[in-house]
């Protein structure tokens, strides 16, 4: 994709993510988020969803991101959202960090009070069954980075009932 540091680490599963990942997620509890980054496209503004979505607690920075129908990717620190996308002179659209996000700018400078993640479990077994999301809960309100099939969804509020919750941490 072009993006500096990323090296995508692509999990199956809440049991291999929750091992992989839980215990430095639940250490995001008590910080703020200083700051976000999502990939979007210059010519019109677009979000590209298949690029991470960084998220800065701190000075900790986790970078999010699903690919195929079941596959999650987290990492840490390694993403350098100052630097430029390359790679892309082929393509029509001109994709670059942006740092606003009318989904994701109402939660910079709150607290981090929970993190979970979320399997997704609906009665009736559908293609996505088994995806897991990432859920940051703040002092005022709720965020999800989910799988939206092949590519990365941002939900804002309360979760739909569909989801097995997994608490991380204390």
């Amino acid at each position: 994709m072009g993006i500096s540091g990323f090296k995508p680490s692509f999990l199956v599963g809440i049991k291999a993510v929750r091992q992989a990942h839980g215990s430095r997620l639940a250490t995001l509890v008590g910080r703020q988020l200083t700051g976000f980054a999502l990939v979007r496209f210059v010519e019109d503004g677009d979000w590209f969803a298949d690029c991470p979505v960084v998220m800065d607690f701190d000075g900790l920075q986790v970078e999010i991101c699903h690919s195929k129908l079941d596959e999650l990717s987290i990492g840490w620190n390694a993403i350098d959202t100052a630097a430029t996308i390359t790679g892309w002179e082929w393509f029509e659209f001109t994709p670059q960090w942006s740092h606003d996000d009318e989904r994701l700018e109402p939660f910079a400078g709150q607290e981090l009070r929970e993190v979970a993640l979320l399997e997704w479990r609906p009665a009736d077994h559908d293609l996505a069954a088994g995806t897991v999301a990432v859920e940051f809960a703040f002092t005022e309100g709720c965020l999800r980075i989910v799988n939206g099939l092949d590519e990365n969804r941002i939900e804002v509020g309360a979760a739909q009932p569909d989801y097995v919750r997994h608490r991380l941490g204390r």
